[in-house]
């Protein structure tokens, strides 16, 4: 039972969604941070993501301890991009794989924001990873904004159709955890209106999930778009105020929705 049932507010889907997704940004969170968040937030998390390669610093039981905690309430764990492109510039991606596995990730996020990656490999690291059994996200753009500036529009739309059709089951729009300089965002963080509307004509509002960190990036796209936008790279603190923009229970989107 929730407090104050008699407030109405806008339902959502209960997990496991397949829109209206929170991914949350994990940037290093012990375990008890972490238990405390998904006592009080699970409902409204749907995808943990275990930022860059903060995992290669953890002692694996540790990890796997953590990684079991999120499951238990229904949250899919996934690896950062940063880490897998290393895997790759390694030459052990069969071995991230199992060793992914092994520690309990359900989720697998391929990117190319750091490392040049061939589009045609990337795609074979996403069809690799759905065989496997894993939910695979796709991130496209790069993490230097002026390398991210050079890709077009029309490049973007291919990569996520041809990324989807590899097996992913949703495209990630790159905006790192600052949110500004790249993607659907400019210098400052605000939104390019055009790219943001060609991109979700083109690859399908379900089929993206818009990094947006900064309370108005998500306060403009919930209103824009629905409170059923996929949202990610969301800071643990920020899980329950988004969901009070989400549900109008703000002053941001109150009377708005």
């Amino acid at each position: 039972m929730e407090a104050f049932e008699m407030i109405t507010i806008p339902a959502r889907e209960e997990k496991p969604r397949k829109t209206g997704l929170t991914t949350l940004l994990d940037r290093g969170l012990g375990y008890h941070a972490a238990s405390d968040l998904v006592e009080q937030a699970a409902d409204y998390i749907d995808l943990i993501k275990l930022g860059w390669g903060i995992a290669r610093l953890i002692p694996q039981e540790t990890l796997k301890k953590k990684i079991a905690l999120y499951r238990d309430y229904q949250i899919m764990v996934s690896n950062g991009g940063t880490i897998l492109e290393l895997a790759y510039q390694h030459g052990k991606v069969k071995e991230f794989f199992q060793s992914a596995q092994e520690l309990g990730f359900n989720s697998i996020e391929v990117s190319n924001g750091v490392i040049t990656i061939p589009k045609k490999d990337k795609q074979k690291l996403i069809t690799q990873a759905q065989e496997l059994g894993f939910e695979v996200f796709s991130e496209i753009g790069r993490k230097d904004p002026r390398e991210d500036a050079k890709l077009t529009l029309k490049e973007r739309i291919k990569e996520a159709h041809s990324d989807l059709a590899a097996g992913a089951s949703k495209i990630i729009i790159e905006a790192r955890e600052g949110g500004k300089g790249l993607g659907i965002y400019d210098e400052r963080g605000g939104i390019k209106k055009k790219m943001l509307n060609t991109l979700v004509k083109a690859i399908g509002m379900d089929n993206i999930i818009l990094e947006a960190p900064e309370k108005s990036q998500q306060v403009y796209l919930i209103l824009n778009l629905g409170i059923n936008v996929n949202l990610g790279n969301i800071r643990p603190e920020d899980v329950i105020p988004l969901e009070t923009l989400r549900r109008g229970l703000r002053g941001d989107t109150l009377g708005k929705l």
